[in-house]
């Protein structure tokens, strides 16, 4: 008959054995990821095959410039085949987006997106452990839905991202086309005035574009086609227009210093009116405000007479 030691000797000898086998499952699995981590990260560029195709070239800057792509390259393709047919009428608008928020040109829509849902993904074991905790089968339900919305505020996070850089972009272009106007008058020529207005203002998005216009130019386009490529890129109507009207002045032999002048004065004029619009609606903004601080005012003077009517009455 095994007697009660010998009982718990199995007992505790089972349970080393359980933990030791689950310590060396979790090792395991830490020591492959690891190693996968570890390989992808030092793999070498995509082959290219017998013809050459851009797309091999743009995943391998891709590669490059992003290490989360890196990692999780397979899954965020797999996630760009969906999004190809499950949003393809937005994709042309997210495509703007990410450049005209300065994102890496090796980006394409579909694959971006495919990046947003995986972080969210990512995202899913923290909601499940806390929705599921506070309130059980339902907390599944709720984790699914926040997955979705982190999704779509990655989203919203790029638009916010374009519409503040082209809001900026807007505000600082009067100045350096002033520059350039100065520089033109001064006697250099345009490219030389470019280079020097991208040099003064290094580090500014309206540096980033000119400076992208630059390079156009130095890789063989003409200058119109660079500031083609510059509207096509940030697709801004004020941006547009100043772009349209460069493009028409080259096309009719007007100078371009008197053009950046006319198009940093308009600019100061938008800029002007967009602050005059801003200010007349404040009055209408602060309307519902203001109303609330007077029904607050209100009840704290007539509040006591109330409640001391309510509690004794009129009589004294």
């Amino acid at each position: 008959m095994p007697t009660a030691a010998h009982i718990l000797f199995a007992e505790g000898a089972s349970v080393v054995g359980l933990g030791l086998l689950a310590s060396g499952l979790v090792g395991g699995a830490l020591a492959v990821v690891a190693w996968w981590v570890w390989d992808m990260l030092q793999s070498e560029d995509l082959e290219q095959g017998d013809q050459w195709r851009y797309d091999v070239s743009r995943i391998n800057e891709l590669r490059r410039a992003d290490t989360f792509y890196r990692l999780f390259q397979p899954a965020i393709q797999l996630l760009a085949r969906f999004n190809r047919r499950a949003f393809r009428g937005g994709l042309p608008e997210m495509n703007r987006q990410i450049q005209a928020a300065g994102l890496p040109r090796f980006w394409i829509a579909e694959e971006y997106l495919g990046k947003a849902e995986l972080i969210a993904v990512f995202f899913s074991p923290v909601y499940v452990y806390i929705f599921f905790g506070l309130t059980g089968g339902t907390g599944l339900v709720l984790a699914a839905m926040m997955v979705v919305l982190t999704a779509w505020y990655l989203r919203y996070r790029l638009a916010s991202r374009a519409k503040e850089r082209l809001k900026r972009i807007k505000r600082r272009m009067p100045f350096l086309l002033d520059l350039l106007t100065l520089l033109m008058e001064a006697g250099s020529t345009f490219l030389n005035a470019m280079r020097q207005a991208v040099d003064e203002f290094r580090g500014h998005p309206v540096a980033e574009e000119f400076g992208r216009v630059l390079n156009d130019m130095n890789m063989g386009k003409t200058r119109a086609e660079a500031f083609h490529s510059m509207r096509e890129r940030l697709a801004d109507d004020e941006i547009g227009s100043i772009i349209a009207s460069v493009l028409q002045g080259e096309h009719l032999g007007t100078p371009l210093a008197h053009i950046f002048r006319t198009q940093a004065d308009v600019l100061r004029i938008k800029r002007t009116q967009r602050a005059e619009t801003v200010a007349g609606e404040a009055g209408v903004n602060m309307l519902l405000p203001a109303v609330l601080v007077m029904a607050a005012t209100v009840l704290i003077i007539i509040g006591p007479f109330m409640l001391n009517y309510l509690k004794f009455g009129w009589s004294m």
